[in-house]
């Protein structure tokens, strides 16, 4: 009778795919809140909506401390801006330990993280558009606090795409056209 024995290799390897992908996803989520506020100030959301609440509570604990030293430029909050840099410099770091790959060259380390941080505002862009167009179908045409906060974030994106591809029909491609043109952003940076 043949039993299977895993080999320890393999169980360590195993537990540690499932650490980082623990950590790689409540990070890049926790990134995605401070890149959300971030946008949120940008196109000049509602504040007083439930998710920008959300936002604001679990990203100011690391904003207010930063904005005293780094004064907002021209309406841009640079503060939330250093701070999803600092952590997603923090969270490469952290994964290329557990990897057990050396750490890269500092030039090399910092274009990681910028690329990482654009990845995950692309991401964002991404599932707001695309969530934003699923809500436009379902919807029953009432107020929705987080219909509001995806119109305001996605609709600097969309309305140029509608000026040249106006509604056929009725029927709005233009959410489409960005979801294609997000998509080969990504294919083109991942």
């Amino acid at each position: 009778m043949l039993s299977w024995q895993p080999n320890r290799m393999q169980v360590s390897n195993n537990m540690l795919q499932a650490v980082s992908f623990l950590i790689s996803t409540i990070g890049e989520l926790y990134i995605t809140c401070y890149l959300l506020r971030f946008l949120m100030q940008w196109v000049r959301a509602d504040f007083h909506n439930p998710l920008s609440q959300f936002i604001v509570a679990v990203t100011g604990p690391l904003i207010r401390p930063v904005r005293r030293v780094i004064p907002a430029w021209r309406g841009l909050d640079l503060a939330t801006v250093l701070v999803a840099l600092l952590l997603e410099l923090v969270l490469t770091l952290v994964l290329i330990t557990l990897s057990g790959i050396p750490a890269p060259a500092t030039g090399s380390l910092l274009l990681i993280v910028l690329q990482r941080l654009a990845l995950n505002a692309i991401r964002l862009f991404f599932f707001a558009v695309l969530v934003r167009a699923i809500l436009s179908w379902v919807s029953s045409g009432g107020y929705n606090p987080i219909g509001a906060i995806l119109h305001a974030l996605t609709e600097p994106l969309i309305r140029p795409v509608r000026r040249l591809i106006p509604p056929i029909g009725g029927l709005d491609l233009a959410p489409l056209f960005v979801l294609l043109g997000l998509q080969a952003l990504l294919m083109a940076l991942g």
